[in-house]
């Protein structure tokens, strides 16, 4: 068992950890078709930030760009993006084009499990089939699937990989076994033996698809609470005082899970006849939320403000940009004719520049005069602002826009205006 060779196809968020505590335990194998991704990783720098240099220079991870390097492996771990197309359709071109790698690669025996999130059937109907067809081997007889479905959260350092349940599902009860002990060799959190592969799909992809629909109804009822005068966080914090009232907060949606999974789920309940009312509402609700918020900052502010937007990331306190709804916000202010500057301490230049063609202001220092500043993400630095910051940042008389709270108790100087949610 200690001797199970295993490679892991994609070292983004989910792979890159996965495959060092995997390193631990068997000789592991981490394939990336990125050049620039593997040079980064060989000189100690993960630029998800989900694992620390010394603990990646320490690893005993093998880590390549080539092929070759995996081949005849005995269990391979996909584990690349399924993103959406731009009319949210499910995208399963990373996970094909994995399929084709492994399917040249792969030797009699292999057991090949998916990490990526997919609707069900998608492993053993469309994955299978293609790896028979580019391996010439047989499907539940020279090789196998399975399905254990990853639960990172970018930046939660209490959920890693090492202590999280791990659901399992494989082909066959003795694929399942083989998993369970795989798995279970990394997390103290222990091993989940799903009935089948189809039930592991099916509980990674509405596990994110039932947090999105819980916060779409906050952010409705934040529209509506907006227009009585009355605070969203004020009437949370009286809710939560009841034991079983789920206290999610309002929000842009954004990121590779919550924002995305839904509509692998719509798909499939679309494929097979059924209309998913509920799902897709909750996606229109809080694909809204960047040009409501949009809206109501700028029905308070003279035309052509100068706006600085502090924070680009789906999140706090990561580098993570993809899926960004912050994005929308600066969009729709732009179409309004005001100007946008934006900031993010955690956010890559070129990464920003790339993904959604925004030059980052490098520094908050000399930065000053703005009409109005936008609180879009609660990184650690925006936290500590203190007066002085938004006198500093804002004209007398301008605006201070808190969208997720951040700011709550503190004395914003009596020359701003303050507008939250």
């Amino acid at each position: 068992m200690k001797h199970t060779n295993i490679a892991v196809i994609g070292l983004g968020y989910v792979g890159l950890p996965l495959a060092v505590a995997l390193a631990r335990h068997f000789p592991t194998t981490g394939f990336d078709i990125s050049q620039e991704r593997i040079a980064e990783l060989h000189r100690g720098f993960d630029r998800t930030d989900e694992v620390e240099p010394a603990r990646l220079r320490a690893s005993t991870l093998k880590l390549s760009a080539t092929p070759a390097d995996i081949a005849g492996a005995a269990i391979y771990i996909v584990t690349v993006p399924t993103p959406v197309s731009d009319d949210n359709e499910p995208d399963l071109g990373p996970v094909m084009s994995a399929c084709g790698t492994v399917g040249r690669l792969m030797a009699k025996g292999a057991v090949v499990v998916f990490e990526s999130t997919v609707y069900p059937g998608v492993t053993e109907n469309i994955c299978g089939p293609e790896l028979e067809r580019l391996s010439g081997l047989k499907c539940g007889v020279d090789f196998f699937l399975g399905y254990s479905p990853e639960r990172i959260n970018p930046g939660d350092r209490e959920h890693t990989v090492e202590r999280i349940t791990k659901v399992v599902a494989g082909q066959t009860p003795e694929v399942t076994e083989l998993l369970a002990k795989v798995y279970g060799s990394v997390t103290t959190g222990g091993v989940f033996c799903a009935a089948s592969i189809r039930v592991a799909e099916a509980a990674k992809v509405i596990e994110n698809s039932q947090r999105d629909i819980n916060i779409a109804f906050i952010n409705e009822i934040t529209m509506i609470f907006e227009k009585l005068g009355i605070s969203i966080y004020d009437v949370l914090d009286a809710s939560a005082t009841k034991w079983n009232f789920l206290n999610f907060k309002p929000g842009l949606v954004g990121g590779h899970c919550i924002g995305v999974d839904p509509f692998y789920l719509a798909r499939c309940a679309q494929d097979n006849g059924h209309h998913p009312e509920i799902i897709l509402a909750g996606r229109r609700i809080n694909d809204a939320m960047g040009p409501w918020v949009a809206e109501r900052v700028a029905a308070q502010l003279p035309p052509q403000s100068r706006i600085l937007m502090l924070g680009l990331t789906f999140k706090e306190n990561v580098p993570d940009l993809r899926n960004s709804k912050v994005v929308d916000v600066i969009r729709a202010l732009r179409q309004m004719g005001h100007s946008v500057e934006v900031h993010d301490p955690f956010a890559d230049s070129d990464e920003a520049r790339h993904e959604y063609a925004e030059t980052l202001t490098p520094s908050l220092d000399g930065a000053t005069g703005f009409d109005c500043i936008i609180g879009a993400v609660p990184h650690a630095p925006y936290l500590a602002f203190t007066e002085e910051s938004f006198t500093t940042l804002v004209r007398p008389g301008g605006l201070v826009a808190d969208v997720k709270g951040m700011w709550r108790g503190m004395d914003v100087p009596d020359a701003l205006r303050l507008w939250r949610l």
